[in-house]
């Protein structure tokens, strides 16, 4: 089981509602959510990884992640604005490895929440 923490109150902002769930969905390898969240030409662009492009791509990258699970999911920030948003937090897996990520999102369309892009910056802490 994945303990979250959100300090962001997302009010009356669906998109960053949204964005607080697909970060929930990551953390508990939910893919069938998050995978339903994205277009079918998701571009995810790991600063300094890799560049991952297609739907095909990207649910096959989720899978390999999936064997990590998270223990705690931290989410510090959630920002949205038309097309665009962005989270950041802190990521503790059950191994005891924590990461400080920050995610930005760009979406199909100001209205609606399916996921173009994101760009991710991942840090070992």
């Amino acid at each position: 089981m994945t303990k979250i923490v959100s300090s962001p109150n997302c009010g009356n902002s669906p998109k960053m509602e949204f964005l607080k769930d697909f970060n929930i969905a990551f953390a508990k390898g939910n893919l069938e959510f998050i995978t339903k969240s994205v277009v079918d030409e998701i571009e995810w662009n790991i600063i300094g990884g890799k560049k991952i492009e297609g739907k095909e791509k990207f649910t096959k990258e989720l899978e390999k992640m999936k064997s990590e699970k998270a223990a705690e999911l931290i989410i510090d920030q959630i920002l949205s604005h038309g097309k665009e948003g962005a989270a950041s937090g802190i990521i503790k897996m059950q191994n005891g490895k924590k990461y400080a990520f920050s995610d930005f999102y760009k979406f199909k369309g100001a209205k609606g929440v399916k996921i173009k892009s994101i760009t991710s910056y991942i840090i070992g802490i």
